[in-house]
């Protein structure tokens, strides 16, 4: 066995996928794997772990007994996965469903390039109310924008193959493929992703640190996953990503924004003159927009303060 399969689940906002996600994961073509789940929900017995006991006995679902994080758990999962001598690790959020030859597509082009660190799949929309697969790309991966700043690639374009077989920094936390002994290269405060990083910008954050290591990413275009995004953006101009936050919730802008917070400051002495000078730009603009339209988000600066002593530098 090479490869573990790890997703999350969480009360109601992940049961209603379950049906779904579950039967297009266990017609993988692809079948050397076992899969580990860890369920965040506040109760034991919720509509996640009964309809996993019920229709998949075989997975092996813990419980957190609290939300404990999309990074604290998947450290749990990586950390089983490495102590089982597994070779990859594929992580995915349970709203979705695969293509049948996508794990195999996935393991393949992992197997055929030992530089690659990572991969990801064409993550494509799903309109999951009317179970209906699309062809608007939800995102090939993850680029890096000047200033230490972080984009879906592809996001909102019909899907035209263009984006295939690109490079790119890394794959999206929704459905993302890791070389486990990578993973222990980079690991940092005995972490993988980064756990002060409780949601949002932890796959960004662990995408940079291989690619500063030296590991190559890729998204492999005949892996085809189709990912119901509640809040997807369109467009990254900073008049787009200002009408694009009205479609997020203040816990995701507020989780997000944090979290960028930190990667700026750990990060901060590897960038080069101009990069710092982007951060600071960046910094002027977001403080402006927030004194206009999300004062609450001033509050992540204290909740920023506080956790400033567990902001480590880092070196490679």
């Amino acid at each position: 066995m090479k490869l573990v399969i790890g997703f999350i689940t969480y009360e109601k906002v992940t049961a209603k996928y379950l049906p779904y996600f579950l039967p297009s994961l266990k017609s993988q073509t692809f079948k050397n794997y076992k899969i580990i789940a860890i369920d965040n929900s506040e109760k034991q017995n919720n509509k996640n772990t009964e309809f996993i006991k019920k229709n998949y006995p075989e997975i092996n679902i813990g419980w957190a007994e609290k939300n404990i994080g999309f990074a604290r758990a998947y450290n749990k999962i990586i950390k089983e996965a490495i102590d089982s001598g597994l070779e990859y690790i594929l992580i995915l959020n349970p709203d979705m469903v695969l293509e049948p030859e996508t794990v195999k597509k996935l393991v393949e082009a992992m197997d055929n390039d030992s530089s690659l660190g990572s991969c990801g799949p064409k993550i494509l929309r799903w309109n999951f109310e009317n179970n209906k697969k699309t062809n608007i790309i939800d995102t090939c991966g993850i680029k890096l924008k000047p200033g230490l700043k972080f984009a879906d690639i592809g996001q909102a374009q019909i899907d035209s193959n263009k984006f295939n077989h690109i490079s790119i920094l890394g794959p999206s936390g929704a459905a993302a493929m890791y070389r486990l002994s990578a993973l222990e290269k980079v690991k940092f405060n005995g972490q993988y992703f980064d756990e002060l990083m409780f949601m949002y910008k932890e796959d960004c954050d662990l995408a940079y640190r291989l690619f500063l290591t030296g590991f190559k990413s890729k998204c492999i275009g005949e892996a085809i996953i189709y990912h119901d995004r509640t809040a997807a953006a369109i467009g990254e101009s900073d008049i787009e990503i200002a009408k694009n936050r009205k479609n997020k919730s203040r816990q995701v802008k507020e989780w997000s924004f944090l979290n960028q917070q930190i990667i700026f400051l750990k990060y901060w002495h590897q960038q080069n003159f101009l990069n710092k000078l982007a951060i600071i730009w960046f910094e002027f603009k977001i403080i402006l927009f927030i004194l206009l339209f999300e004062q609450y988000l001033l509050r992540q600066y204290w909740d920023l303060w506080k956790i400033k002593d567990k902001i480590k530098k880092y070196e490679l």
